[in-house]
């Protein structure tokens, strides 16, 4: 279980905006991409631990809650009242509605359309980024996402660099997008530390491709880690994984 996807670098300053990736998942089709590319085989994630009874399903129970309290605050209010649930695509006419809800959160996020191109309302930058890949095979998924993003203005450029370049890259955190994934046990531990903590997020190399680097995440983490038993060890990790979200 676990999960793969597009990875934005947070530590990107365009990418710290939740409202901005929000955005961008809406020029994703995932069921264009998994009908044309996959013959249907995937499933979409919703979890960091999809399909387990680690993952967080629904709005959080009592256990889930008394866990989350105490970060009122410090982890985003939707936690508390929304599940998780991805853009629904499907061809023309569902992508048309979610570009349109694209432009709209790009535009309360501070970017405009200037000559067609989608620029920052503030310092006139134009919006383009870069999707690093280590191989050839997530083409076929970047490109057409490149393309729905050319209808919102904005450039992103599919760049297939050799494995070693692309280690060393991804090591330093020199990129803007990477296609990534986070293999999960069903008894996390230690390794969400890797993952997702603040500690990770500085050291090269770590599995902390997002950057998430986030004191209430550290606290969660620490408590997934010392769960006592299997029933408290569910409930922290559902709690994390709402969190993260």
């Amino acid at each position: 279980s676990g999960m793969q996807g597009f990875v934005y670098n947070t530590r990107r300053e365009m990418f710290n905006d939740p409202k901005l990736r929000a955005a961008l998942a809406y020029g994703f089709d995932f069921e264009w991409s998994n009908k044309n590319l996959f013959y249907g085989q995937y499933a979409r994630s919703r979890s960091y631990f999809d399909n387990s009874e680690l993952a967080a399903t629904g709005l959080p129970g009592p256990d889930e809650l008394k866990l989350l309290e105490p970060f009122k605050g410090k982890i985003p209010d939707k936690v508390f009242t929304k599940s998780y649930s991805p853009p629904t695509g499907g061809g023309p006419k569902p992508l048309r509605k979610n570009l349109r809800i694209a432009g709209k959160l790009l535009k309360e996020a501070g970017w405009v359309i200037k000559d067609g191109r989608r620029v920052n309302a503030e310092s006139g930058a134009s919006f383009d980024f870069e999707i690093l890949l280590g191989s050839q095979t997530f083409e076929r998924v970047a490109l057409p996402f490149a393309r729905n993003l050319d209808r919102l203005g904005i450039t992103a450029n599919v760049r297939v660099v050799d494995a070693s370049q692309y280690r060393q890259r991804t090591d330093g955190f020199d990129y803007d997008m990477i296609t990534g994934g986070w293999g999960q046990s069903e008894s996390p531990g230690n390794e969400q530390r890797d993952y997702w903590s603040s500690q990770a997020a500085t050291r090269n190399g770590s599995r902390n491709q997002i950057g998430i680097a986030d004191p209430a995440i550290d606290e969660l983490i620490e408590l997934v880690i010392t769960a006592p038993d299997r029933e408290s060890l569910v409930q922290r990790t559902r709690a994390l994984d709402r969190a993260l979200v």
